[in-house]
């Protein structure tokens, strides 16, 4: 494992070299876990190896030691895509400056957790439609799923998943596929899953997971019974007054589910043979 630095580890570092502290415990993996570091003049040691003070850290970027130095985990291709961090430990991630988990009253982590036991995992084959940092797939592992099927459709986004130590590592229950699941899942076996796992990026988007045929391929590869939970959030409720989880509780009663608000979600039940 290489140190992950945030704006408040590089300051306690550099208060602990501005006292002459010769040692400093505190946390290199986003608060996972505590370690000690040495402090000398010129550098900090860890792990055996001497790493440069990093100045001009900014509050809202993580960085990580590459090619012998500290540079922000980011990466540019057909959007900015970047590793946040959060007063909570476990980070978020922003596209294009949108972050794409909530992080203002609960951590994204924890708010996983309480998604996850919406659609009780254990023993369950479970759908997971975009993967991102991999937390609900994380939490369908510690809820003794029987196999977590996640999809991720950018690169990009796989690479924070590697780099970012809250993320679940590989494993025999979780399949990992790069793919956009608007298509694969057509791919899928008819009655194969018994929950899904919905948190999509917003309609403006990614509108075709919204549409009714996603929906209806939802309903036919959930077996009768099998539980959905949506995250819907607020998008452009304000701004235009549009009620997006109004319009998707619709698509999905048309798709043959009974639908109830769920915090910021909808909580769906397969209740007829698609």
């Amino acid at each position: 494992m290489t140190p992950l630095l945030t704006a408040a580890v590089c300051d306690r570092l550099q208060e602990a070299r501005r006292a002459g502290t010769p040692s400093l415990e505190c946390s290199l993996d986003l608060q996972r876990s505590l370690t000690s570091v040495g402090i000398e003049p010129d550098t900090w040691t860890w792990s055996d190896h001497h790493y440069p003070y990093l100045e001009g850290c900014k509050e809202r970027t993580i960085y990580q030691w590459s090619d012998g130095g500290f540079a922000p985990v980011a990466r540019y291709t057909s959007s900015l895509i970047k590793l946040v961090p959060t007063d909570w430990g476990p980070p978020t991630f922003e596209i294009d400056g949108i972050k794409m988990l909530p992080t203002a009253r609960v951590s994204p982590y924890a708010d996983a957790e309480a998604k996850v036991k919406l659609i009780r995992p254990r023993g369950k084959v479970v759908l997971d439609t975009c993967g991102g940092l991999g937390y609900f797939a994380a939490w369908c592992l510690r809820g003794q799923a029987a196999r977590i099927l996640s999809y991720e459709k950018n690169p990009d986004v796989i690479w924070l998943r590697a780099v970012n130590p809250w993320s679940p590592p590989s494993h025999a229950t979780l399949s990992l596929t790069h793919a956009d699941v608007s298509e694969a899942i057509g791919t899928l076996p008819a009655d194969s899953v018994d929950a899904v796992l919905h948190d999509p990026p917003r309609f403006g988007i990614a509108g075709e997971l919204y549409a009714q045929t996603f929906y209806d391929q939802i309903a036919r590869v959930l077996r009768r019974n099998g539980r959905l939970f949506h995250y819907i959030g607020s998008p452009n409720k304000i701004t235009s007054g549009r009620d997006v989880a109004m319009e998707v509780s619709k698509r999905l009663r048309a798709a043959g589910f009974a639908v109830e608000r769920e915090g910021d979600g909808l909580l769906a039940v397969k209740s007829r043979l698609s």
